[in-house]
């Protein structure tokens, strides 16, 4: 395995220094980012990109997020190994998937090596453990009292679903699937392969995956090979985009395409609509562009990486193609700039207080680009008929300290079958539970 010098690293942090002095701080409020309007007038470019990075610390003893009035949190389960995302059997039964994934280097790159030290500073070079973890609560207070390896010797597992007795994993290169019997703790038999998925490269490796209503399509999403396509447009092919795969044969098309990264997916219960969660891109300032969730129509186009919002033209990318970028589709809701907005998840079948009942809980893991800081929390988006209708409301927060460092990081999001909502923290190492604090409330 090839080192760097370590001279070398020393340069590193001292242009590492130099970049976060220079880095430009937002012009705008980071409300200003969040709705079906967001403003999109402050543009700043230069040499230098901003950045500005939260050291991941953890949790001290005894201290957890704060949760909305109404509500309070636990810890359902601790010392995970960077848990990032969420799924519940038809028992109850909660699955974590303890992983993680390094872009793959070709070639020297000291924009990507700078990238790296900045992101495992803030909590992004954890090992992947490569493996889904199966929690079950069987006193029914909350906290999880098994913890049993469901699933291992995966490729940086994400995505999951199970279809009738299929159990199904995204792994970074490709779709697989397991026969799953109600009630097991534990899959021993060999995946079987659906589909391959794009890995080369693999800058956005995160799969997330969800079935249609009768199982027959998978629906995969696949992020883009770059920022913006700096490293050519053949490197995207089949990326930035949600696939529709075939369980039976899998065969794919391109459902939606122009998503930069798109990864918490969900059908909304009033329209049955699907709706996605979007990290926008990079490096034109702390002001944008705003990540977003959106409803997907078959077939549509959303802008990466010709436009942005809709039909706002990204000048940095040469060629240009304004065809398609007159087809680019406007997001239905703004979630901030840089709040890498991950998980997202329908609110119906909550027990926590009425204004949760109807819309979208939204996991904000957290900017790494933007001063000040934005995201590091959880919100819930209030819908009424099937579209968003409202401001956004804080559900868990305080996830950085006072000293602007990251005692966690959430990503998946999940309404429970007991109506808890569960959040995957990949810093903390834990996933929290956040319920009604009425006593009458369901444990």
């Amino acid at each position: 395995m090839q080192t760097t010098p370590p001279q070398l690293l020393i340069s590193s942090s001292l242009l590492m220094l130099a970049l976060s002095g220079c880095s430009q701080p937002a012009k705008l409020p980071e409300a200003a980012g969040f709705g079906p309007e967001p403003d999109l007038s402050s543009y700043q470019t230069g040499l230098i990109p901003t950045v500005h990075v939260a050291k991941a610390v953890g949790w001290p003893e005894g201290k957890k997020p704060t949760s909305a009035p109404g509500t309070n949190v636990v810890a359902f389960a601790s010392d995970l190994q960077h848990p990032r995302w969420l799924y519940e059997l038809p028992n109850g039964d909660i699955l974590v998937a303890e992983t993680n994934h390094h872009e793959k280097k070709e070639g020297f790159d000291l924009k990507g090596l700078i990238a790296g030290i900045f992101m495992k500073n803030g909590g992004a070079g954890a090992e992947s453990f490569n493996r889904i973890t199966l929690l079950r609560d069987t006193d029914g207070d909350g906290v999880a009292d098994i913890k049993q390896v469901f699933l291992e010797n995966l490729n940086s597992p994400f995505g999951m679903a199970l279809v009738g007795d299929t159990f199904y994993v995204a792994n970074a290169d490709a779709l697989v699937k397991f026969p799953y019997q109600e009630g097991q703790t534990k899959i021993t038999a060999p995946g079987v392969k659906v589909t391959d998925l794009p890995a080369e490269r693999n800058h956005h490796w995160t799969k997330n995956i969800l079935p249609n209503k009768d199982g027959s399509k998978i629906y995969v999403t696949v992020g883009s090979n770059s920022n913006v396509g700096e490293n050519g447009m053949e490197t995207e092919k089949e990326r930035a985009a949600i696939w529709e795969v075939d369980a039976a044969s899998g065969q794919h098309n391109i459902f939606a395409s122009g998503l930069r990264n798109p990864n918490g997916m969900a059908w909304e219960p009033d329209s049955g609509a699907l709706w996605v969660v979007v990290n926008e891109r990079d490096e034109i300032g702390s002001d944008l562009v705003p990540d977003y969730m959106t409803s997907v129509s078959q077939g549509g186009f959303y802008g990466w990486p010709y436009s942005y919002y809709g039909q706002h033209v990204d000048t940095r990318i040469k060629p240009q193609n304004p065809d398609l970028v007159a087809k680019a589709i406007k997001p239905d809701y703004a979630l901030g700039s840089h709040t890498a907005s991950l998980g997202l998840t329908p609110a119906k079948g909550n027990n926590l207080p009425d204004q949760f009942k109807n819309g979208m809980f939204i996991g904000q893991h957290g900017s790494w680009n933007r001063i000040p800081y934005s995201g590091y929390k959880v919100i819930f988006v209030p819908f009424e008929s099937g579209k968003p209708a409202g401001k956004p409301i804080d559900v868990l927060t305080e996830f950085l300290n006072v000293d602007g460092e990251a005692q966690g990081r959430p990503v998946g999001v999940l309404v429970d079958k007991r109506g808890h909502l569960l959040v995957a923290d990949d810093v903390g190492n834990v996933i929290w539970n956040v319920k009604s604090s009425k006593k009458t409330a369901t444990k």
